[in-house]
């Protein structure tokens, strides 16, 4: 398919999603009228819930799962390895214990940006973690190595923070957290996460045609006037930038990163180049359908969006490591 086709296609998509985001769910509020009415001076109940439940919520969801889309693409296309994903470097993770040591310790209640900033310092903390202990030249094998070992250490002293969590109600709030959901924010969230999500992201453009000679081999790729380390570096700290702001708002929402190249990858003749901005929409269209989906269960059942993005990214995620295996037979 063409390239900007699929992309106008992609955006259409996005776009009519956020705007079915604002008015559908449980309790479906009528259009024209929240529109008129959020244009006047005096708010209104209809008002307030779009412009400030429903409109951030849209937002968080599309930009949030641009990211993990596009940040799923880099890491596919950097290391090589279809089963890549944002978190393989430690960021998702070290965004998760960033964001629980902030909710821990209280930090939230006295500084209403503690929290994302909190999981981007993790992420980034992470990231760093991860180069000093693969060292600056390590190979792609040593580096996912290292990255599983600040995962699980990650996810060690969240285990810890879990176990010494001064109240029931303490353990609650970290552990719906973790579960991941794109409700329940404000704008102010909204514009906390927005400047790492676009630097993480402008950081990756340009990059795309150094990550199609990378498909051809490091070897071929530095024939071609490509620096791997500075391009794998960079990579990773966009990576930690973008992932880190969005998962310390939107909690842990897992295989958006790891469905969404894969299928779209078929639709771009599997450049990796190609799949950068296609993914990112994907993703953002992804989380977008899932959030829409969860607001139709029965009014009282609070379901999160990371446990149905899990629940369709698992099964997808056994399919293909079945798959691998019949490939490698």
């Amino acid at each position: 398919m063409n390239q900007g086709m699929l992309l106008a296609l992609l955006g259409l998509l996005v776009v009519s999603l956020v705007v079915i985001s604002l008015f559908i769910g449980s309790n479906p509020i009528p259009v024209f009228q929240a529109l008129q009415e959020s244009l006047d001076d005096t708010p209104t109940v209809l008002s307030m819930i779009l412009t400030e439940v429903r409109l951030p919520r849209a937002l968080i969801a599309a930009f949030a799962g641009a990211t993990l889309g596009l940040c799923g693409a880099v890491m596919q296309g950097l290391l090589r390895n279809p089963l890549a994903s944002p978190g393989l470097v430690g960021s998702s993770s070290g965004a998760a214990f960033g964001a629980v040591a902030v909710l821990y310790f209280g930090l939230g209640t006295t500084f209403w940006a503690a929290l994302p900033l909190g999981g981007m310092l993790g992420a980034l903390g992470a990231t760093l973690l991860v180069y000093l202990l693969a060292g600056r030249d390590a190979s792609i094998v040593t580096l996912i190595l290292a990255g599983v070992a600040i995962n699980s250490l990650a996810l060690a002293l969240i285990s810890l923070l879990l176990n010494l969590a001064p109240s029931p109600y303490a353990v609650r709030e970290i552990v719906l957290w973790m579960l991941g959901s794109v409700a329940s924010h404000s704008m102010n969230e909204f514009w906390i996460m927005l400047p790492g999500v676009l630097l993480g992201s402008l950081l990756v453009t340009g990059n795309g045609r150094a990550l199609n000679a990378l498909t051809l081999g490091e070897d071929t790729a530095r024939s071609m006037g490509i620096n791997i380390v500075r391009l794998r570096w960079q990579l990773f700290l966009a990576v930690a930038l973008a992932v880190g702001s969005a998962v310390s708002i939107t909690g842990a929402i897992g295989f958006v990163g790891l469905v969404i190249p894969h299928l779209l990858r078929p639709l771009v003749g599997y450049m990796p180049g190609r799949l950068l901005p296609v993914s990112a929409l994907g993703g953002a269209a992804m989380l977008l359908m899932a959030d829409i989906a969860i607001r139709l269960f029965p009014a009282g059942t609070e379901i999160k969006v990371g446990v149905l993005t899990a629940l369709v990214g698992a099964p997808f995620f056994l399919y293909l490591i079945l798959k691998t295996r019949r490939a490698q037979l």
